[in-house]
């Protein structure tokens, strides 16, 4: 946080003369300094920062949406970048895992080959390419989905935004939500199918190799059986890592994937906090994206201890 107060202070340009114009008065410019702090050394204003964080209190918008609190703005945000990275991941698990299983029980046959073909794809193409091309090939040419936005699936019907204000049932904006979030989805959780699906491969392919899983084929035991019963679940420590610490590749991949398609949350909101100056935004939204991160790596210590009983916290061994 100390990092990105001092980088986001010393970038160039003034928030006041966004704000004010270029011809402000000096008694205009000095009101709004003193109302921001920004009259002070930046030493003071960080010491000043700290304590109002310790007390919950994030500021207010500068040139985002003057006057409006920070924590006020983030809340009014967080949902769709919540939806957007939970929905994600939910595509990148759903396809990732079957891949990586189906390509260690197959391993060097054709369909590894194009599992693996699939998965380098995947890690070394950008997202936002991925987004252009689905915008370029599905909303332009096809016509299936929308190109830009973001409809939140608890929108009361004839509210909101202009799109969610010609329609009339729950149904109806539930299916607009899916619409609208099917390739922003794809764009974000592409790089994680990937990622995900090259550490269940890998995973997959050591653990049928083990001693008590030779033992079990020696004794009859059909393969599609070792697999599931015996070789699945203690190869997914390594996967549930991966996924835990994905959890800040897929918040960063969401700042490119609300801009390409013109969505209205957190990734967005802090390109717009830092081409306007407003660096209550970019703090306050750099906050919030470092405590996601602690999150899911104390959801990832959590996921230990259920996958593997051997994994037990806060106990001697």
């Amino acid at each position: 946080m100390t990092i990105v107060f001092f980088l986001v202070n010393s970038i160039p340009g003034d928030p006041v003369s966004i704000m004010l114009g270029p011809t402000p008065s000096a008694e205009q410019i000095a009101e709004v300094q003193a109302k921001y702090g920004l009259d002070k050394p930046i030493y003071e204003r960080y010491l000043n920062y700290l304590a109002s964080v310790a007390q919950g209190d994030l500021g207010e918008s500068i040139n985002v949406n003057s006057g409006m609190p920070v924590s006020e703005l983030i809340m009014n945000r967080l949902p769709i970048t919540l939806l957007l990275t939970v929905s994600a991941f939910a595509f990148a698990i759903a396809t990732a895992v079957p891949l990586g299983v189906i390509s260690a029980k197959r391993r060097n046959e054709p369909t590894d080959h194009v599992a693996r073909i699939v998965s380098l794809i995947g890690v070394s193409t950008p997202s936002f390419w991925i987004g252009l091309m689905l915008i370029i090939v599905f909303a332009t040419h096809l016509d299936l989905f929308p190109s830009r936005g973001l409809v939140l699936p608890w929108t009361e019907p004839g509210t909101g935004s202009r799109v969610t204000r010609r329609t009339e049932t729950r149904l109806e904006i539930l299916v607009l939500s899916v619409k609208h979030l099917i390739l922003p989805m794809i764009t974000l959780g592409t790089l994680q199918m990937a990622q995900i699906a090259r550490i269940e491969r890998s995973t997959m392919v050591d653990t049928l190799q083990d001693e008590y899983i030779k033992l079990a084929r020696a004794y009859g035991v059909p393969e599609n059986t070792i697999v599931r019963k015996h070789a699945f679940r203690p190869a997914q420590l390594p996967v549930i890592t991966i996924i835990g610490l994905g959890l800040s590749t897929a918040l960063g991949g969401a700042v490119l994937t609300e801009f390409v398609f013109e969505i209205n949350g957190m990734g967005r909101l802090i390109i717009q906090g830092i081409y306007q100056r407003d660096y209550p935004v970019v703090m306050g939204t750099t906050i919030v994206f470092g405590i996601t991160y602690l999150v899911g790596v104390i959801i990832t210590d959590i996921s230990y201890a259920y996958i593997d009983p051997r994994v037990k916290y806060g106990e001697e061994q």
